[in-house]
C-alpha cells in the first residue's frame, strides 16, 4: 500500500492517533515540533519505513518507530502495527510529575488564593519539580 502511494507527515500522525486532528498535526508540524530522523519537516513530508518520528509535546519528547505507513485513521488497539514507541521512561515520568504537582487542593468556599498564596504555591511547585 504505501509502495505505491506517499503518506504525509500530518496526515500518518492524524492516522495513528498522535494527534486529535490533521489540522492539529499540520501545526505541529509548521512550529517545528516534529522531526524525521533528527531533521524538522513540514506537513507535507512523505513517510516511510522504518523512519524514526521525534514529536515535541512540551515538557515530553516522544519518539516512534514507522513500521508501516497508513493513510486511514485506525483504531487504538491497532496502533502497534504501525508504529512503534521508542520513547524513553523518564520523558514519560515527566508528564507524570507535571500532573501530580498541577493539583493544589483548597477547601470549599475559601476563594482564589492570595498574592501571597499564589507565591507560595509556586514555592512548593518549584521544590518538587527540583
Amino acid at each position: 500500500m504505501a509502495d505505491s502511494k506517499t503518506i504525509r507527515i500530518d496526515k500518518f500522525l492524524w492516522s495513528v492517533r498522535i494527534y486529535k486532528t490533521r489540522s492539529m498535526a499540520s501545526d505541529e508540524c509548521r512550529k517545528g515540533r516534529i522531526f524525521i530522523n533528527n531533521i524538522q519537516v513540514k506537513p507535507s513530508r512523505a513517510v516511510l519505513k522504518n523512519e524514526i518520528i521525534t514529536v515535541k509535546k512540551p515538557p515530553v519528547i516522544y519518539s516512534y518507530r514507522v513500521i508501516e505507513p497508513i493513510e486511514n485513521r485506525v483504531s487504538a488497539k491497532l496502533v502497534e502495527h504501525f508504529i512503534e514507541d521508542l520513547t524513553k521512561e523518564e520523558e514519560k515520568a515527566k508528564l507524570d510529575i507535571r500532573q501530580a504537582v498541577g493539583i493544589v487542593y483548597r477547601d470549599k468556599g475559601t476563594g482564589r488564593p492570595t498574592k501571597k498564596e499564589r507565591r507560595l504555591i509556586d514555592k512548593l511547585k518549584d521544590d518538587i519539580q527540583d
